[in-house]
């Protein structure tokens, strides 16, 4: 029998497909270079971690988007980017289904670093309802805590009533898993394959629909 209560997972890049992979793309059809896209988006003190945290409005980040990129001549803007970025990235529908299936089964939990504290519901979580799919949503614009800080992940854990080492976590981003699994969380990277839902799967002991 399996050890673990409560199965965990990210949104972006593992209920839908990878944001980090398209904003790459976003940066390179705009001609905005490697490096400035690090210092937007990379540092634990710049402007995309501080927009995680909801210590950056939607516009203030978009000001200091036009800051980063400006030198650069890109046509892109941080308003563009912003409606751009708020259309969302399409849902993994084998991975949603995976987390209907496990309903009743175990229990389940959403960490996402997300922004726009503000902003509806569905639109903080890539247009997917991630309320009616999980027991429990921890979102960073709402905590004011982002992955791979360890306090967002005991707050998942605090509201399903579980220890870290019961939990199975899914993300698609190697520094989250790390953060997850120095407390304890059994940790399965997602990719483009389904290769994660075998994990999970095993790990649990459930068998899951393709």
């Amino acid at each position: 029998m399996t050890q673990y209560q409560a199965a965990i997972f990210d949104i972006g890049g593992v209920l839908t497909h990878s944001p980090v992979t398209r904003i790459k793309q976003f940066c390179i059809d705009h001609r905005i270079p490697d490096e400035v896209r690090w210092a937007i988006f990379a540092p634990e003190d710049g402007p995309w971690s501080r927009f995680e945290r909801s210590e950056l409005s939607r516009e203030a980040f978009a000001d200091e988007f036009d800051q980063h990129v400006r030198p650069s001549g890109t046509d892109a803007t941080g308003p563009f980017f912003m409606e751009w970025f708020f259309k969302g990235f399409g849902e993994r529908t084998e991975v949603v289904n995976a987390v209907r299936f496990l309903r009743g089964k175990v229990k389940l939990g959403a960490i996402t670093n997300n922004v726009v504290r503000d902003e509806p519901a569905a639109t903080r979580t890539s247009g997917i309802d991630v309320q009616s799919l999980f027991d429990v949503v921890v979102e960073s614009a709402i905590e004011g805590v982002r992955k791979p800080e360890p306090r967002i992940y005991q707050i998942a854990c605090e509201r399903l009533s579980i220890e870290p080492s019961r939990a199975v976590f899914l993300d698609d981003l190697g520094a989250n898993l790390k953060g997850a699994r120095a407390l304890g969380m059994h940790t399965i990277k997602v990719d483009d394959t389904l290769s994660a839902l075998d994990e999970l799967e095993a790990a649990l002991g459930i068998a899951l629909p393709r």
